[in-house]
């Protein structure tokens, strides 16, 4: 049964192994397991973000849908038809780096005009998927 608790992030620091993430959790939410399990468990986790009425916030991680995007073979397709040329995964990260106008797909985590760019390139694709014939 997984363990379920409400967190509030304090720290994230990095260490020679990796990011460190620090959560200060109410003494009534920590249940007892986590208490009991010894220093160095490993645990499999799922966070959501949650707003002041208690729902979930989406997070929309650009970077990793571009990089998915780039090896799906039916957007590969996509930029094919656009360009006029055949089209491979480096092909497709070189389109979605020229279209958003920056010179790496890790630039969408912080540029707001590639993001723009890069939501509206999605739009276009979703557009195209959904009156592309099915055959």
């Amino acid at each position: 049964m997984p363990l379920q608790f409400e967190a509030r992030k304090i720290a994230l620091k990095q260490d020679r192994t990796g990011y460190v993430l620090t959560l200060s959790l109410h003494p009534d939410e920590i249940p007892d397991e986590l208490l009991r399990d010894f220093v160095g468990a490993r645990y499999a986790c799922a966070i959501v973000k949650i707003a002041d009425d208690e729902s979930a916030i989406k997070y929309n991680n650009r970077v990793q849908k571009a990089g998915m995007l780039c090896r799906s073979e039916e957007f590969q397709a996509y930029i094919s038809e656009h360009t006029g040329k055949s089209c491979d995964e480096n092909d497709a990260a070189n389109a979605i780096c020229e279209a958003c106008h920056i010179e790496s797909r890790s630039e969408l985590n912080g540029n707001k005009n590639a993001q723009t760019l890069f939501d509206d390139l999605i739009i276009d694709y979703e557009n195209w998927r959904n009156n592309a014939a099915p055959f």
